[in-house]
C-alpha cells in the first residue's frame, strides 16, 4: 500500500484544513462503500442495482460541489466527468467480468486504467503540490483492490471478499490525505 507520509502537514493544519479534510475523506469512503455495494448489486443480480448505482453515480457531483469553491465550476465539473467515466466503466467491467466475456472484460480493464491515466494527469495539472506519478501510483491501486474485490465476489469467496474491505477503505482515505495536503500546500492563505 502506498507510504502516505504527511505527518508533518497534520501539525499545521487549521480548523478549515481539517475540516476539507473530514469532507474529502467521506466522500473518497462513500466512493468505496457505494461502488462495493454496486458490484454486491450488480454480481448477486439484486434488485436494487438501480437505485444503488445512481447513489453511486452522484458521488462525482458530491465531489464537484466540494471542489468547486477551491478550483472553480470548470475544473470541479471535469473533476466529476473524470470520476463519472471511472465508475460506469468500473460497472460495465463487473458486468462482462459476471458474464464470463473476457474480452469485453479485458476492453473495460485497458479503458479503467487510461481513465485512471486522465485523472492523474488531471490532478497534476491543477496543483502543483500533485505529481502524476503519485496519483497514478494510488489510482493503479485503487483498481487493482477493486477488481480483487469484484473477482472475489464473483468466485464468492466471501472471506476474502470482505477482508479486502479494510485496505480498500484504508487506501481511499490515503488519497483524501494527500488531496487536502495538495490543496493546503496550494492555497495556504484560505487553510
Amino acid at each position: 500500500m502506498y507510504n502516505f507520509a504527511l505527518n508533518h502537514y497534520y501539525r499545521n493544519w487549521t480548523t478549515a484544513s481539517v475540516e476539507l479534510n473530514r469532507n474529502l475523506r467521506a466522500l473518497w469512503e462513500q466512493h468505496v462503500f457505494w461502488t462495493r455495494l454496486t458490484v454486491n448489486s450488480i454480481v448477486d443480480g439484486l434488485a436494487d442495482v438501480k437505485p444503488t448505482t445512481e447513489r453511486l453515480l452522484r458521488n462525482p457531483d458530491d465531489f464537484a460541489a466540494a471542489l468547486a469553491p477551491i478550483y472553480g465550476p470548470v475544473i470541479a465539473s471535469e473533476f466529476a466527468k473524470l470520476l463519472t467515466e471511472h465508475l460506469t466503466i468500473a460497472a460495465e467491467l463487473v458486468t462482462n467480468l459476471k458474464a464470463g466475456n473476457t474480452q469485453a472484460a479485458q476492453n473495460a480493464t485497458k479503458r479503467w486504467y487510461a481513465n485512471a491515466d486522465q485523472i492523474a494527469v488531471f490532478l497534476s495539472k491543477i496543483n502543483p503540490y500533485w505529481s502524476v506519478e503519485q496519483w497514478r501510483h494510488m489510482l493503479y491501486e485503487h483498481l487493482g483492490l477493486l477488481t480483487e474485490e469484484v473477482t472475489s465476489r464473483i468466485a464468492q469467496d466471501y472471506t476474502r471478499n470482505v477482508a479486502l474491505a479494510d485496505p480498500i477503505q484504508a487506501q481511499a482515505l490515503g488519497m483524501a490525505d494527500v488531496m487536502t495536503s495538495g490543496i493546503v500546500q496550494q492555497f495556504p492563505m484560505q487553510f
